[in-house]
């Protein structure tokens, strides 16, 4: 068995509960003496150690696996690949620097990030295009938006307990909760809730509130689900406005638009956990084996609003099945990102034509499955299906995308999906990439890019049936 290094991970740990080495030392019947040098990096992290610190914190049982960092080393491995043209230190390097040193890291990648705005801000600058809103060198404000509920875990507890203690204290239950929401929004917040247009016109915003007459308006083409969710997040911008801004100022990186953007993805993440409370849809998704369709229909919302709050059960002493979601187009555009874990989303583009998630699209409606498994070995189950578009009439162009929910292999015998599969071959698994820049399978029929960093095997005399054949190391 590899011996496991983690001073840096046990290290973090401690400063996030504010203890001392000897208060920690104590907490763990150790001598201060040792946890010392297992912050050094002088002794490994043992098994005993490890379950005492997992039973006495409630760690996600990620937090100290040598992939934690996966998405760190992805990230940081491609900004060094960049940076140098096309070479890289080697990996067990990169993943030392990602495991010891996170923060460097961190800032590493945060600045590549910025110089690569900047770069393209000026290209469009240069082609005489308007540049993207927003301060120069600073990335895409979705983007921050994206990473700020990444580095969260997709957990926001403080906005998960306002809305299950909500819940509870309106005297709230499953069904009709959009009704049950409109009465709790005039006795709560003066606000009267209506349902207008004919619910043909695509135009008609989903939700508006005027804060003058104190009136939420609704479009009719909503189903009871949604308008719902849209109640729900009204009730969170005008009841918990203050618990928005105080979750926001704990990371005070985020500014203008993108702090914009952030709290309406919290307000939107309160609607979730209210209208899926999270005690009653925890129990619910392990009695109903995660079967997406089934915690649909029970607490009437849709695919991807059940999805999503699958993606956030990672409540310290009450935790699901930890998930990752994306939501994808035809053309490959992921629009969403979500993960309660490491997996790594690539940001150099390219995703892999052989994951699950694109061949929804040729399966409207139908739910597939897929066991897949990564470059570096990782095997994960994905559970993949097309969005319903709301209708608009013949010949209106809709709205769709594809879901993908996914989570280690080892966690899918907890899941209904499971169910006929080989989990225990890895040779059916299907072998897949975060992206082909950055994929590093030579063999893959499917490449549209060459692999980053790694040189082509250009031969006038030899034709293969390989894309961008690459020469060995």
């Amino acid at each position: 068995m590899r011996k496991m290094y983690a001073g840096a991970r046990l290290r973090r740990l401690r400063e996030e509960r504010r203890m001392t080495q000897a208060a920690l030392a104590k907490s763990l019947d150790l001598s201060p003496s040792y946890l010392n040098q297992l912050e050094r990096d002088q002794r490994p992290l043992t098994i005993p150690v490890l379950l005492k610190l997992n039973s006495t914190f409630d760690l996600d049982v990620q937090f100290f696996a040598a992939d934690s960092d996966a998405r760190l080393v992805s990230d940081l491995h491609e900004v060094l690949v960049e940076a140098s043209g096309g070479n890289s230190a080697p990996v067990a390097e990169v993943e030392d620097l990602a495991t010891r040193l996170p923060e460097v890291a961190k800032i590493i990648v945060a600045m590549s990030r910025r110089l690569r705005a900047a770069t393209d801000q000026l290209d469009l600058l240069s082609s005489k295009v308007a540049a993207p809103t927003g301060a120069p060198g600073v990335p895409m404000p979705y983007e921050d938006v994206r990473d700020f509920f990444y580095d969260h875990h997709n957990h926001i507890a403080q906005l998960d307990l306002a809305a299950e203690r909500l819940f509870e204290e309106c005297g709230l239950s499953i069904g009709s909760l959009d009704r049950q929401l409109a009465r709790v929004a005039e006795e709560r917040a003066g606000v009267t809730v209506l349902v207008r247009g004919d619910g043909a016109d695509p135009n008609i915003p989903k939700r508006h509130y005027d804060r003058e007459t104190r009136t939420l308006t609704l479009a009719r083409r909503l189903r009871p689900g949604q308008r719902a969710f849209q109640i729900a997040t009204t009730l969170a911008f005008l009841l918990y406005g203050q618990l928005l801004d105080e979750v926001l100022d704990e990371t005070p990186s985020l500014t203008g638009e993108s702090r914009s953007l952030t709290r309406i993805g919290l307000a939107n993440y309160f609607a979730g956990a209210l209208i899926l409370p999270y005690g009653k849809f925890l129990r619910s998704a392990e009695e109903l084996h995660y079967d997406i369709d089934l915690l649909a229909l029970r607490f009437e919302v849709g695919f991807e609003t059940v999805c999503h709050r699958l993606s956030t059960l990672q409540r310290q002493g009450q935790r699901g099945v930890p998930f990752f979601l994306v939501r994808t187009d035809r053309a490959g555009n992921i629009s969403k990102r979500q993960s309660a874990t490491a997996f790594h989303f690539s940001r150099v583009g390219g995703s892999c034509p052989l994951w699950v998630v694109y061949e929804a699209f040729t399966h409207p409606g139908r739910t597939l499955t897929q066991v897949a498994s990564m470059p570096d070995g990782r095997r994960y189950l994905w559970i993949a299906r097309t969005t319903n578009p709301t209708p608009h009439g013949f010949g209106t162009a809709t709205k769709e995308f594809a879901i993908g929910l996914g989570c280690d292999l080892e966690y899918a015998d907890r899941l209904s999906y499971s169910k006929g599969l080989q989990l225990d071959d890895p040779a059916a698994a299907v072998p897949i990439g975060a992206g082909c820049k950055v994929c590093e399978r030579p063999a893959c029929p499917q490449r549209a890019f060459p692999q980053i960093g790694r040189p082509l095997a250009v031969n006038e005399a030899t034709s293969t049936d390989l894309p961008y054949p690459r020469l060995p190391r």
